[in-house]
């Protein structure tokens, strides 16, 4: 199956799925929309894997996010038997997180970014052994993120790879990211209207802005990150995979470039990450 549309980055295993998920698949079936369900933990994970074994239109993505829960360590051996899965596309979500915790918070913001790394360190190792993409949650941590890959990159190579999903950097930071063939992602927030003073609006809409329009369209991605942040006209509204066609009409009117020839550049990129 060829997809119309993809869907990087979802949460289709989310308890707010649970009344009516199979409707939502079945109007992704109608709309060409494939997806990634997204782990964030074992159970998550395996929640991925069983709607990607049962649909077509569906991948999975296996690991633990960095914040969720604090007390859980990556199981290798018991991921072990979910990587074998042929529709396992990637792992995580992980990375860093610092927007409660900054690193600046003395003893504190030290030892939470030590538990951070280790379990970064631990799913990249894990995807670098089994051949996989790194899906890359980063909130507050786009230097920590670069400090650890680039020089891993020079050690493994092609085998480290990955997007960084959500991305809300600036293009000089994209742009290092590319450099070490990471994609990245963006979410309904770019369909949001300037709202400079809104805490979780639009704040940073020139620079999304900057980036989506001056990045090489083969390394970025469209998402949903599904059910939250819907986009414009949905915006308030539970998110879902089928939303994911607003980002790429924005993506492609930020760019100033035609609809279908994003469409294309998007889906290709997305498929040569699961590949």
């Amino acid at each position: 199956m060829i997809p119309k549309y993809f869907d990087i980055h979802s949460h289709l295993n989310s308890v707010k799925f649970d009344e009516d998920r199979e409707e939502v698949i079945d109007k992704m079936l109608e709309n060409g929309v494939s997806t990634i369900v997204i782990g964030t933990d074992l159970e998550t994970s395996k929640q991925a894997v069983s709607l990607a074994d049962k649909y077509e239109n569906i991948y999975a993505c296996i690991g633990v996010h960095p914040v969720d829960d604090p007390t859980i360590v990556f199981d290798e051996e018991a991921f072990e038997e979910l990587v074998r899965h042929p529709k396992v596309v990637a792992v995580g979500e992980c990375g860093f997180d610092f927007f409660r915790t900054p690193r600046s918070f003395g003893e504190v913001g030290q030892l939470e970014y030590e538990r951070q790394k280790k379990l970064f360190l631990d799913q990249i190792e894990f995807a670098v052994k089994h051949n996989k993409s790194i899906m890359i949650h980063s909130r507050d941590a786009s230097l920590e993120l670069l400090e650890i890959l680039e020089p891993l990159k020079k050690v493994h190579g092609d085998k480290l790879r990955g997007n960084i999903h959500f991305f809300t950097y600036s293009l000089e930071i994209a742009q290092r990211f590319f450099a070490i063939g990471f994609t990245v992602s963006f979410t309904g927030v770019i369909t949001f209207p300037p709202a400079p003073d809104l805490k979780g609006g639009r704040a940073g809409s020139k620079d999304y802005d900057e980036v989506v329009k001056n990045a090489p369209l083969d390394m970025i991605m469209a998402e949903t990150d599904s059910p939250y942040v819907a986009p414009e006209p949905y915006r308030g509204k539970r998110n879902e995979p089928n939303f994911v066609l607003e980002v790429y009409k924005k993506i492609a009117e930020i760019r100033g470039e035609d609809e279908e020839l994003v469409r294309n550049q998007l889906v290709n990129n997305a498929l040569r990450m699961i590949r």
